[in-house]
């Protein structure tokens, strides 16, 4: 065996430097406005300038995370009551559309699930009037509760296509095997097919609470200032003429974390996820 590097070795070690130069370089840009995030929070008011933008701090100053916190207090409540129940919601619905889409036979069924994938490519602007007057008028105006309602309607489209493929793996046979031995409709639903559904809740939870959690058109136009959830506040810590920067930056490293969270404990979980429902055998 020689040690001398062939031209093909050499060639692959290139690509492969080159490769790593370039991802590198793409990491930092993308790194560089997070960067000016965090240093602008941890800074004093008094030293945050255009001249020292870049610097990092001579002290760092944490009195900006106590204001935010402070000052976001009711909206995290109220952020955190909206993801929740929201995802718990288009979740099991969703799940239970994509049972129904992908093990029975309904009549008009080639014309129903276009329809509920169809909501996914309206705008929220195209239904903003219309929803506005719709949830006066059943009383769900300016609150959680309708809030939740919006965003579970609104789920139900990408979470019943997660679902409904995630469950078209599941072999016919073990559902035969279910009703031949007295099971029903929630019976199969139940033993059978929500046990084996972990991979796909895990994506569909990841998605509709990252969805949920930073929406901030709905929130700004369904609620009133009480049940306003985390992102109309982070809006108006940067609205004004004078602006304390370091409250903005700090109050987005806040907004930021839950979701952040989520994705460092399921994120593994959610590419094999979307993979499940996506290869045979």
């Amino acid at each position: 065996m020689t040690n001398v590097m062939t031209a093909h070795d050499m060639q692959r070690y290139t690509t492969r430097v080159v490769i790593y130069v370039i991802l590198a370089i793409f990491t930092i840009i993308f790194l560089t406005p997070v960067y000016l995030v965090v240093i602008t929070a941890i800074k004093d008011p008094a030293t945050i300038n255009l001249a020292t933008t870049w610097q990092l701090p001579e002290s760092i100053y944490f009195q900006s995370f106590g204001e935010v916190i402070e000052e976001f207090g009711p909206r995290i409540q109220n952020s955190i009551s909206l993801v929740i129940a929201a995802t718990a919601f288009s979740s099991i619905l969703g799940s239970l559309n994509g049972y129904v889409f992908s093990k029975w036979r309904i009549p008009g069924e080639k014309i129903l699930f276009p329809l509920v994938l169809f909501g996914m490519f309206i705008p929220y602007q195209a239904i903003l009037i219309p929803l506005f007057e719709f949830m006066r008028s059943v009383n769900l105006y300016g609150g959680i509760p309708g809030l939740i309602v919006i965003h579970t309607v609104y789920g139900l489209p990408i979470t019943t296509l997660i679902f409904r493929n995630f469950y078209m793996e599941i072999p016919d046979e073990m559902l035969e095997a279910g009703s031949i031995d007295g099971a029903d409709f929630w019976g199969l639903y139940r033993h059978v097919v929500f046990p084996l559904s972990i991979p796909g809740f895990v994506v569909v939870v990841i998605w509709q609470f990252t969805q949920i959690w930073n929406e901030f058109l709905f929130a700004v136009t369904m609620t009133n200032t009480d049940s306003q959830p985390i992102t109309v506040g982070l809006a108006q810590l940067a609205g004004g003429e004078a602006v304390k920067w370091n409250l903005p930056m700090a109050g987005a490293i806040v907004a930021a974390l839950p979701p952040l969270i989520i994705y460092i404990i399921l994120g593994r979980y959610f590419i094999r996820g979307l993979l499940a429902g996506s290869i045979k055998g």
